[in-house]
């Protein structure tokens, strides 16, 4: 395999739209749920390969609000796989200086899980090397709902500055690059708002066969982009 060279330019933000775990254990004759745990060995590879390369946040789509359609069998299993993911993985991230977040509505989640969140959440709060965002329960149109109703609930005036900072992911930046695995080439309700200019990128690979050669060659085609924010490609090159 050719090696990819690390890219001089590195995303300041990453989100990622982890597809395919499914469709890679059918392909293989076994139970959806193991895709979902061959799934988190792709993220726990993602997650250090992010925070080797610089990358300062890094937000994944774990569980959207229109997943709890799903099979009530594969809803209960992602959430034992993210407990004891929880309970494995916390404190070697906080060894790495990385700062966990929990975003999304928690309205209908077990008091358990919730707990699990405020943990993590807590414990790695004082990292300073990468922030972590985990979106679970999440969509964007809740996030936009809710950030208008704090900002109407504070009287303050309904501006697009205003919600903004009301967002569930105003800690952060807006995302760089946006990457999709699985071949799907659509946002699925994911940071509707933030994504607004965020480089896209759909990849063919099923989440779990995504790794780092993968990711790299991701953020040299994001390299390849010019981001223009409205601007012409004249005025972007005398900056």
């Amino acid at each position: 395999m050719t090696k990819i060279a690390t890219p001089e330019r590195i995303p300041q933000h990453i989100a990622v739209v982890m597809d395919g775990n499914g469709r890679w254990a059918k392909k293989r004759f076994l139970p959806r749920l193991a895709g979902h745990k061959q799934g988190l060995e792709s993220l726990r590879a993602c997650i250090s390969s992010c925070h080797g390369l610089g990358v300062q946040a890094l937000t994944v789509f774990a569980f959207s609000s229109e997943n709890w359609n799903r099979p009530e069998e594969e809803v209960s299993g992602i959430i034992e796989i993210m407990m004891l993911a929880l309970g494995r993985e916390v404190a070697n991230l906080k060894k790495k200086g990385v700062r966990m977040h929990f975003i999304g509505e928690r309205k209908g989640l077990s008091e358990r899980l919730c707990r699990s969140f405020d943990k993590a959440t807590l414990e790695t709060a004082g990292g300073d090397q990468m922030d972590f965002n985990i979106c679970f329960n999440y969509g964007g149109r809740w996030d936009m709902a809710q950030a208008a109703a704090k900002v109407a609930a504070s009287g303050a005036e309904l501006s697009p500055e205003n919600i903004d900072r009301a967002l569930a992911l105003a800690h952060v930046s807006d995302p760089d690059l946006l990457i999709r695995t699985g071949g799907e080439q659509r946002l699925s309700n994911f940071l509707l708002w933030q994504a607004a200019y965020s480089e896209l990128y759909f990849s063919d690979k099923l989440w779990p066969d995504f790794d780092e050669p993968a990711l790299l060659e991701a953020i040299a085609d994001f390299n390849r982009r010019e981001r223009r924010f409205g601007k012409t490609s004249e005025q972007v090159k005398k900056t």
